[in-house]
């Protein structure tokens, strides 16, 4: 960074699932960051929030955290309906802003939020950390380096469990309109992974569909019903010409993993493992050419790994904690960072042209 003081956050969400779980140990641990404000939906779990995390400013209202002079950047990890308002707020008043993904319910959202940073002037980062992943990003320099030689196919599969119940807290996702479903996260992580190592798509087909219509919530005991999609099946072509096949689901049992393959006219790479957020331990990198007799390990370079051991070895931290440091750096040196909101947007746009290749059954075009 071109500054020794870090950068000071404001963390809104500081009492949900994912915000305390993967971004406090990164912003507390690492260098480049500190939680210099916390803001909930009430004074007093605002209060306990800062108790819990040692920072003295706590904010029942996110407009009043936005008006404090001190805070820099404002984190928004809350439910995804949320996501707009808290991210306009803090974009009106001048604050640089990492909002997790999707980064609006619709893509309409998005466009907008996007449209206002670049208005404003300010920094903006979505949470589509697979980017700064370094797993990722060492798949990515093996390919642009020529690995595989020219991109012929690539093929990703991700299987997971656990569709049939949930408790009451977390059915709220079963409404597809609210944007939080297995489309727009699971496969929305995904598949930015996919096209960051291997290039943008240009056209797809697809199957986009809901196979279990309720959930169990285990809490209550009441089935409610399901509008949200748990399986997703495309088909496509890639900017540079290569054939594209993915397909994510959310299964009741044993789901299989994750598996994303390249294969080119002078050789093949895959991951293996590691697809779910969080995983950055479990992605092993294996590849081979025309005499090998096997795929073989490539271990991840040292100088991919940004953060501190700790950060490594805290889960869901280590990948969103590089994020933290892009961001922190990009607003202390004054470059452009990705993945911004105008990446969100094509992310968004994109999972559009799926939803409709779904439903007319017909393949449809991808704007670059």
């Amino acid at each position: 960074m071109t500054s020794s003081s870090p950068l000071r956050v404001g963390f809104i969400g500081a009492n949900g699932r994912w915000g305390p779980r993967a971004h406090a140990p990164a912003l507390t641990k690492l260098p480049e960051t500190e939680i210099y404000a916390v803001c909930t939906a009430h004074a007093d779990t605002a209060q306990a929030a800062a108790d819990k995390y040692g920072v003295k400013r706590a904010y029942g209202d996110d407009k009043a955290m936005d008006a404090d002079p001190q805070v820099e950047a404002a984190l928004v990890a809350v439910r995804v309906p949320a996501h707009y308002v808290l991210t306009k707020n803090a974009l009106e008043a001048g604050k640089h802003v990492y909002c997790e993904w999707p980064l609006g319910a619709t893509t309409e959202e998005a466009e907008e939020l996007a449209a206002l940073g670049r208005k404003m002037k300010v920094h903006t980062m979505v949470g589509l950390q697979r980017r700064a992943s370094p797993a990722y990003m060492h798949l990515r320099e093996l390919v642009k380096d020529g690995y595989v030689g020219q991109v012929l196919s690539v093929n990703m599969t991700m299987m997971g469990s656990g569709v049939l119940t949930r408790t009451a807290d977390r059915t709220w996702q079963r409404d597809v309109t609210l944007g939080a479903n297995t489309l727009t996260i699971t496969f929305g992580h995904a598949i930015d992974a996919l096209c960051m190592v291997v290039g943008e798509m240009t056209e797809v087909s697809a199957v986009v569909a809901t196979q279990v219509p309720q959930w169990f919530e285990t809490d209550t005991k009441k089935y409610v019903d399901v509008t949200s999609p748990d399986n997703i099946m495309i088909q496509g072509r890639l900017e540079g010409g290569a054939v594209v096949s993915a397909n994510v689901g959310v299964h009741p049992y044993h789901g299989s993993g994750y598996r994303l393959e390249i294969y080119g006219k002078d050789g093949t790479l895959a991951m293996i493992g590691g697809g779910e957020a969080g995983e950055e331990a479990k992605r092993t990198i294996v590849g081979g050419h025309k005499d090998d007799k096997t795929l073989q390990p490539l271990p991840v370079p040292e100088r991919l790994k940004w953060v501190p051991e700790e950060v490594r070895n805290a889960g869901p931290s280590y990948d969103v904690g590089q994020n933290w440091v892009k961001f922190a750096e990009a607003i202390r040196g004054g470059a452009r960072v990705e993945p911004d909101f105008d990446h969100a947007v094509r992310r968004h746009r994109m999972l559009d042209a799926i939803r409709r290749a779904s439903e007319t059954g017909q393949r449809q075009k991808i704007a670059l």
